[in-house]
């Protein structure tokens, strides 16, 4: 990437100081009114230069560490054993209370001097898209590593474990609680079950940060929303000459899919759609009794995302009654099920949780070159509740993600559990150096 990291020492660690002035005064040449949260004092502490430096030192180890995460299977509903994986090495790096909670996350709460306020999460997800029985075992090829989730998210994993490591190991005390999570269900139809669960069963949570994604120039702070459907189309069914006149169901998903591809959503707020799956009929002598197709629709805007949906179901309606009059039946009928619902939000450029990953990210990278975007991940649902929330880069390079051909490099790699310490330090506050820039929430219990 151009830039050698860390530690902060003589020239550099002036350099870095420079930098963080160079975000503040163009935050406030972007108008946002709130203050920055305060980083000097926590890159000056002898103790955070020491932790900075160790997660540097340790970045093979947490290589290796990805390796071994990436092969324990994890796929979607079937995150058991990597989650019992995940939950002994919290105990073994000090978190010795740890534990699964009754949805399959990995929970270990590590206290601050405060009492238990405020409560930062910072998470990674356990899961990955890949189907039961995908080989993962993690191969050499072109100067990278690759096997299914190297990237998505076993990286996140194993910088969240770096991240408890370093602050375990040099006694680094915070004013706020850091509630580490692995979490279920990010990927495919899991529907974000882990952080639904994670909010219904903790109320008390001030702030959230997901560790998913690779680069930590890259900042989300928008939740991309989601809806999907699955549509189940059903007629009578016959032999295809004997029975010929009747209704198909896939012929008239047929006719829906036709429908919809002619759809144009804005494109901005960013908004789009896809038929992803299909399946159907018997034979190929048969008119299709049955038929089914999934449907995604996602927007940067809740407003819409609702419009494209309600336009879509129309379109499928009217899909089944053009496939009924043209043979004068009425025995075609179509079933729309939600299959996942996952809101938007966003998070605004003077809120403190994204000044502080701006700060972080100029302090590690020693360049101001954030940029922010939306995605769809854990942090939806902080997000959609009014929490501050972002995801942030794991570290390294990679591609091809969800495919069992993703890569990654471990290039510069321990930039991504620099940048989370730096951005927890600033949230939770270093205790006796800094306060918490992460606001208590009110009547949050």
């Amino acid at each position: 990437m151009g830039f050698k990291c860390l530690g902060f020492k003589h020239l550099g660690f002036k350099r870095a100081i420079l930098t963080v002035a160079f975000v503040t005064a163009a935050s406030q040449a972007f108008g946002q009114a709130a203050p920055a949260p305060a980083l000097e004092p926590i890159l000056a502490h002898p103790k955070i230069v020491k932790t900075l430096d160790d997660i540097k030192a340790d970045d093979g180890r947490t290589f290796e560490e990805q390796k071994r995460i990436t092969e324990i299977p994890a796929p979607p509903f079937k995150e058991k054993v990597r989650a019992e994986y995940y939950q002994k090495r919290m105990q073994e790096l000090g978190l010795k209370d740890a534990a699964i909670d009754s949805e399959g996350n990995v929970i270990a709460l590590r206290k601050g001097s405060a009492g238990g306020r405020p409560k930062l999460v910072v998470s990674a997800h356990l899961d990955t898209v890949f189907p039961e029985g995908t080989d993962v075992t993690v191969k050499e090829k072109d100067g990278a590593i690759v096997a299914p989730g190297i990237g998505d998210d076993s990286r996140g994993l194993a910088a969240l474990l770096s991240l408890v490591k370093a602050m375990n190991g040099n006694d680094v005390a915070t004013v706020g609680d850091i509630l580490f999570v692995g979490t279920v269900g990010e990927e495919e139809l899991g529907n974000l079950r882990g952080v639904k669960a994670l909010f219904r069963d903790h109320r008390d949570i001030d702030g959230f940060i997901s560790i998913d994604g690779l680069g930590i120039t890259r900042v989300v702070n928008q939740a991309t929303g989601s809806h999907r459907f699955e549509f189940v189309f059903k007629g009578p069914g016959g032999h295809s000459f004997q029975e010929f006149g009747l209704p198909s169901a896939i012929h008239a998903m047929g006719r829906a899919i036709a429908k919809i591809s002619e759809l144009q959503p804005p494109p901005d707020p960013k908004t789009t759609f896809t038929v992803g799956t299909v399946i159907g009929g018997t034979s190929v002598n048969a008119i299709a009794a049955e038929a089914r197709m999934a449907v995604d629709m996602r927007s940067n805007s809740t407003e819409e995302l609702l419009k494209l949906e309600a336009r879509l179901l129309d379109l499928v309606k009217e899909a089944v009654a053009d496939e009924n009059a043209r043979w004068k039946s009425d025995k075609l009928s179509v079933e729309a099920n939600m299959i996942g619902d996952r809101p938007a939000g966003i998070v605004s450029m003077d809120s403190p949780i994204v000044q502080a990953t701006q700060r972080a990210v100029a302090a590690v990278t020693r360049a101001p070159r954030v940029t922010f975007a939306g995605s769809s991940t854990d942090s939806n649902i902080a997000m959609s509740l009014g929490i501050p929330a972002v995801t942030i880069g794991g570290g390294g390079e990679g591609g091809n993600w969800h495919s069992r051909n993703e890569w990654f490099k471990p290039t510069d790699a321990w930039y991504g559990p620099q940048n989370a310490l730096l951005t927890v330090l600033m949230l939770t506050g270093l205790d006796g150096v800094t306060k918490p820039a992460l606001a208590v929430r009110q009547g949050a219990k």
